[in-house]
Formats: C-alpha cells, structure tokens, sequence
C-alpha cells in the first residue's frame, strides 16, 4: 500500500492538502494504490498520473519558488550534499520513490556539473510486486545444481522487467524451501538506483539476505568491483548495452559467475542491431534468452534456450 503522507511530505502544504484531498476523493483505496507519477512542473498544473489514466489539477499551479521548495525538502536543505545525485538526474527518497529533475544542464569538460533553474520534477511511485519473477523462474533456475543460468531478459521500456528482476534476485538471494533451492549470493550492480533503491546505503526494496548493492557506478566498473570485493555466485544488472558492459560480463563468465541481464528489445532482429549485445549473443555465453510480451505487463513472449550449436525455441 501505497504511504502517501510519506510522499507528500516534501511539498510545500498548500499543495499537499490539495493532492490529498482529490485523491481521498475517490473513496477506493485500490485506486489510491494505482498511482504511478506526480509530476511538477514550475508555472503549470500538477498532474497525477495513475495505471491507466491521468488526472490534472487545473486549480494547482506550481510556482518557481514552490519547485525550488520541494527540491530543498527532497535534500533535507543541503541541496549541495546531494550534487552527485541530481547531476545523475534523479535522487532516491526513503521508500524507494524516485524524483527525476529537469533544468537548464551545466557542463564542464563534457561531464555534466549542475542543473540550474529547476524546470520540472517527477515523483515517481515505488511499487515492489512480489512474485513478480513467478513465470520466469523455472526457465532462470538451475535447480540441480542450485545455481542459474546466463540469462538475458530482453523487454521494451515500460512492460516490467526491472520489477520481475528485482523479486528475481529476492528469491535467488533468499532461496526457495519448497523447491529445494538454497539462497545464493547475488552482486546487484544498480546503476541508476531503480533495482534496490538505496537510501543512505540501506535497500528501501527487498532484493534478498545474500544481496551485495552497488549504486551510482557504471555498470562495467561495478561488476569488475563485486567481483573482487564480494565474491558473488551471481551478478545481475538492469539495461547492458555498451562495449564496457560487454566486457565486464565475459570477464564475470571467466571467473565462473553467472550472469542475469536486461536489455531494450523487441525481437530478437533487435538484438542484432546492438554489435556489442550481437556478439554475446554469437559467443554462446547466455544459456537462456527471454522476451517479454510488449502487450501483456509482466507476461513472457518467447524463451530460448542456447546451446553450442543453436537457438532451440522452447516457449511460443
């Protein structure tokens, strides 16, 4: 259930009042628990952005100092304590929840180094679904050997992958008695923070007992990282695509720990279309490919399963 004073906390109270009232509008707590977004944007109506529609607040403007309020709220008045963070896009709040930040960008030596004049913010609603992995787990788990396979989920945006990923690496990390399948230390690469939600060094989601996290670290670099610090049985990590990431997986396969990854696509003719995904694909180093139904949130397309020969196709 969705805790709404929590969220609401950070705005100014005018605007507070207001958001809580049209909610609780809506007598349904159920429809409460569908909100995604709220979205603020300086000189222009808040907007409540729900599972399957939006409602906007014509009589909730937002000024540029109410902006500005809310970011301090978010950054508990030290705005420049959490630099790092804002300069990323986003920050995580207590709870999971993400603000993403929008202004005019600041660069130095094509690194980005501020965002000034704060234009719009995003609150976006963190939801754990457990037992959202429920139909992927028996093509991942390698039950005989307790282990996984290589995997690599491959999804458009927006169809959760990185919710069936994160309760994935809960029930690897926690392990599973009525199957018989023993928790396993599972590395959590977390690049952009959407996986664990780290807030002050402590998950706000529950990725599992036997979870090592690393956040706001490039993805190839965190990898080589939990490999020598951790001593992972498993790595796993949301979006690869680049030559680094690459990289950093065959240097994982090599030190014998499997691999659980996500990737953007539609098809597997999008898969070639990336060289360096392309190449993975070649080396034979994933056991398993997994698609993700575009339509259906949280509903599988198609698995294969590749050995050293071929792709054999064993889910339509």
């Amino acid at each position: 259930m969705i805790n709404l004073n929590e969220i609401l906390s950070y705005f100014p109270r005018r605007i507070a009042n207001e958001i809580n009232k049209r909610m609780l509008q809506d007598k349904n707590q159920e429809n409460i628990n569908l909100l995604e977004e709220i979205r603020v944007r300086a000189s222009k109506p808040i907007i409540l952005k729900y599972t399957n529609l939006e409602q906007v607040l014509d009589c909730l403007t937002v000024s540029q100092d109410e902006v500005l309020e809310i970011l301090q709220h978010i950054c508990n008045n030290s705005i420049y304590s959490y630099q790092n963070q804002i300069c990323n896009g986003y920050i995580t709040l207590k709870g999971g929840h993400r603000v993403g930040i929008t202004g005019s960008i600041v660069m130095s030596d094509e690194k980005i180094t501020n965002i000034n004049y704060i234009a719009s913010l995003n609150f976006r609603i963190s939801k754990q679904i457990i037992g959202a992995s429920n139909r992927i787990l028996k093509y991942v788990l390698n039950v005989e050997e307790n282990s996984v396979y290589n995997t690599l989920i491959i999804s458009p945006p927006g169809v959760g992958k990185t919710t069936m990923l994160r309760d994935l690496v809960r029930k690897i990390s926690n392990g599973m008695e009525q199957i018989n399948y023993k928790g396993i230390t599972v590395g959590l690469i977390d690049e952009r923070g959407e996986i664990a939600s780290m807030y002050k060094g402590i998950p706000q989601n529950e990725v599992g007992i036997r979870t090592d996290v690393l956040d706001n670290v490039p993805k190839w670099l965190g990898m080589q990282m939990m490999i020598r610090s951790m001593s992972p049985k498993v790595i796993v990590a949301d979006e690869i695509g680049n030559k680094k990431d690459v990289e950093a997986i065959n240097y994982a396969v090599c030190c014998g720990i499997k691999g659980i990854f996500t990737v953007h696509g539609k098809s597997m003719e999008d898969i070639k279309l990336n060289p360096e995904i392309s190449k993975l694909v070649n080396s034979h180093i994933f056991e398993r490919l997994i698609f993700l139904d575009e339509k259906r949130k949280g509903e599988i397309d198609k698995v294969y399963n590749l050995n050293k020969i071929n792709l054999e196709y064993i889910l339509a």
